[in-house]
């Protein structure tokens, strides 16, 4: 079984980014009516470029069966929901290029995710109707998928 904790940054850092509104901006722009929260995820493709697609996902519930998780190894992934709403990231440490324990994270309201390419991770998972996401990840030629099936599926609850 796999217990979902809050998301932190700190704890997520091995995985990707977490990126928010935290703290004072960096920058105080469009005469002082908005503060900018500079550069806070790095986009790292091997090649091709990089594309913003929109993602309409099925709201899940919890205990969720993990039957599999799938990384990409030529470029980053940034998921960044249109709603307020949290959801559901799954992650796993890479051993020896297989996925280790998976750990689960619940965002809160307001945060997206990068995954750092090569990152092991569960697929988009919202909590919540409208589940509608912005992606920023790699477009461009081969193939930049591969899945991993778990011989036991986890439960995460």
């Amino acid at each position: 079984m796999i217990a979902v904790r809050e998301m932190d940054a700190a704890e997520f850092a091995p995985f990707g980014d977490v990126l928010e509104c935290s703290g004072a901006p960096d920058k105080i722009i469009n005469q002082g009516l908005c503060g900018r929260f500079h550069d806070r995820a790095r986009l790292d493709f091997a090649d091709g470029r990089a594309g913003v697609s929109l993602f309409r996902a099925e709201p899940r519930n919890l205990p969720l069966t993990l039957e599999m998780v799938e990384r990409h190894a030529q470029g980053s992934q940034c998921f960044v929901p249109m709603s307020l709403d949290p959801f559901l990231v799954i992650v796993c440490p890479d051993e020896g290029g297989v996925p280790g324990e998976p750990r689960a994270f619940r965002t809160k309201p307001g945060q997206a995710v990068n995954f750092h390419r090569g990152t092991w991770h569960g697929v988009l998972t919202p909590l919540h109707a409208p589940g509608l996401f912005a992606v920023i990840d790699r477009i461009g030629d081969g193939a930049n998928l591969e899945e991993h099936w778990f011989d036991t599926p986890y439960t995460v609850r």
